[in-house]
């Protein structure tokens, strides 16, 4: 079975409706494509379209924040973080008020609209941010805890959501802890450490290495800001090696935090899965993730890697 994140949001957001009545929903003129579309023919008095102006929709929803609304604000991730990043930064971020910024359609698996609309820094420029914390969930199930967390949850959040249906990894007894990596597979080879669709690329990766007699441990990182810090020295206690795997670059993202952990608390080999300085390009989502080394191969592969290096230490 396979769900897109960006789909479990629009549901999640009506099922919240009912229950929380003062969660607003702003979009930009993307309400099809966001899936915000829902919440706005159940609740139209509670939905606001702000047309192609991701700027003055953060400036709204931040206002909204300020007399107590809880503003869920949504456009895809390029436009969201990108061309918002001031408002984000200085009317929601600094203050730290209660706005939620669900972004959709993030990474190269957006697709056919090409690097325009593909965005692979979202995280970075995120994760940069003081106040503000970062989410990725693994599938629809875990985005749907998510937001019914963010929308509990008293500060800014950062939401970044698929448009490609992902396998559904997690059962319905599953509930979202925020700051908490998941253990998904344990091992003792080496630790993979993903987020978002790259999570079931990494268990299929743990499956490909027991065939060759590798153990490998796969950790969900669905929160990046705050990261796991813990399970992240827990990982290099356990298995002595690391691998991140994120549709993002490498630059700025996962790798990027767990980089920063490694080298000022435990130092230990790290191969990072992602994009490597560059852009992506329009085609086929498969065909990019295949092109890109997003695939369950090329994570079996800086597995091997990472423990050849730990072996040489």
């Amino acid at each position: 079975m396979k769900v897109a994140t960006r789909d479990a949001y629009g549901k999640t957001l009506v099922e919240l409706g009912r229950e929380m009545p003062d969660l607003v929903v702003l979009d930009a003129d993307l309400a099809k494509s966001t899936k915000t579309i829902e919440f706005a023919k159940t609740y139209p008095e509670r939905f606001f379209d702000m047309g192609i102006a991701e700027q003055n929709m953060m400036g709204t929803a931040a206002g909204l924040a300020t007399v107590g609304k809880i503003p869920f604000a949504s456009s895809f991730a390029m436009f969201a973080t990108g061309r918002a990043f001031e408002q984000v930064r200085n009317s929601i971020a600094y203050p730290r008020l209660n706005v939620k910024v669900a972004a959709t359609h993030a990474g190269i698996s957006v697709g056919e609209d090409g690097v325009s609309h593909q965005t692979v820094e979202d995280i970075a420029l995120m994760r940069v941010l003081p106040n503000l914390t970062v989410v990725v969930p693994a599938d629809g199930v875990e985005a749907a805890g998510a937001v019914r967390w963010a929308a509990a949850y008293q500060g800014p959040v950062y939401l970044r959501l698929g448009r490609l249906a992902v396998p559904v990894i997690n059962g319905p007894e599953y509930r979202f802890e925020w700051g908490r990596a998941v253990t998904l597979r344990s091992g003792e080879d080496v630790t993979i450490i993903a987020v978002g669709l790259m999570v079931a690329a990494a268990l299929e990766a743990g499956e490909l290495l027991a065939a060759e007699g590798i153990r490998a441990a796969v950790l969900n990182m669905h929160t990046v800001k705050p990261l796991d810090t813990a399970a992240v020295a827990a990982a290099v206690k356990n298995t002595g090696c690391i691998v991140t795997a994120e549709e993002h670059s490498v630059i700025g993202g996962l790798g990027g935090a767990v980089a920063e952990v490694l080298a000022e608390h435990c130092p230990a080999p790290l191969e990072r899965v992602g994009l490597r300085d560059t852009f992506g390009e329009s085609g086929k989502p498969e065909a990019l993730l295949a092109k890109y080394g997003l695939t369950a191969a090329a994570v079996a592969a800086a597995a091997k890697k990472a423990i050849r290096r730990k072996n040489r230490n």
